[in-house]
């Protein structure tokens, strides 16, 4: 009987052209085009599970998954064969053997996002970022985006009819950092995320950037627990799922 053994995968994408990581029927997802290439190049049919469930259109820098196999094989190898194998805009990292007690989603401690954003056209930026077309008060968005880190009750951003046991998150970091040149990111890091979370967080802090929404007003949006008092969710594009911790 061979040992089964469990393997991380860490990889980056585009997910421009994908219906998501997490696979399902109405669209090809990056969670399948790996387990596709994984199961061709192993002779044996392997199912992978990701650090998180980044929606359709949103990009990571760094995507960490598992597999296990009781295949034996060069892990070095294999990444190489993946990266032949796997289409333009996903790229693996590397491949580990780590103990089989690991979970690339539940022994993750946290997991960080950033939101681009630029303040004037900028035909090189609008792929994977967000053109304001107004100005904002990043200083006001800060001071407001404080209140984020006092709470662990994020109903208010989280995308209505989501099936989730709970609303409870632990946010570490919630912050406006200047690239310069009129490009900004918002930076959130948190033990968990809910379904569209970080984007409806970013719309409603736009609201305030834009004076639509004081300071005072959106720690009252994340009191009320209630979506609808929240802004708007930001396109898809901006956002980057750009480390995992474990």
């Amino acid at each position: 009987m061979f040992k089964v053994n469990r393997y991380f995968i860490y990889l980056s994408y585009d997910g421009t052209r994908y219906h998501g990581w997490q696979v399902q029927p109405n669209g090809i997802t990056v969670q399948e085009e790996i387990e596709r290439a994984l199961s061709t190049l192993l002779r044996l049919k392997t199912e992978i599970v990701g650090a998180g469930r980044t929606d359709a259109g949103v990009h990571a820098r760094l995507m960490v998954a598992h597999f296990d196999t009781d295949v034996t094989f060069d892990a070095e190898q294999l990444a190489y064969k993946l990266n032949r194998f796997l289409p333009h805009d996903i790229a693996i990292k590397k491949i580990e053997k780590v103990d089989n007690e690991l979970h690339a989603r539940f022994s993750a401690t946290s997991r960080t996002y950033h939101y681009y954003v630029h303040t004037s056209k900028n035909p090189f930026a609008r792929a994977y970022s967000w053109e304001t077309g107004y100005p904002l008060d990043f200083q006001k968005m800060n001071l407001a985006a404080q209140a984020l880190l006092t709470t662990s009750d994020f109903g208010a951003f989280c995308k209505s009819g989501s099936d989730v046991k709970t609303t409870l998150c632990d946010v570490k970091v919630a912050e406006w950092i200047e690239m310069g040149e009129g490009r900004w990111y918002f930076e959130i890091t948190a033990n968990r995320f809910l379904r569209n979370m970080v984007r409806a967080v970013v719309g409603t802090l736009i609201e305030v950037g834009r004076g639509r929404m004081t300071v005072d007003e959106f720690a009252d949006v994340i009191k009320s627990g209630c979506r609808s008092n929240a802004g708007e969710s930001m396109p898809a594009n901006a956002l980057f799922l750009e480390d995992v911790k474990y």
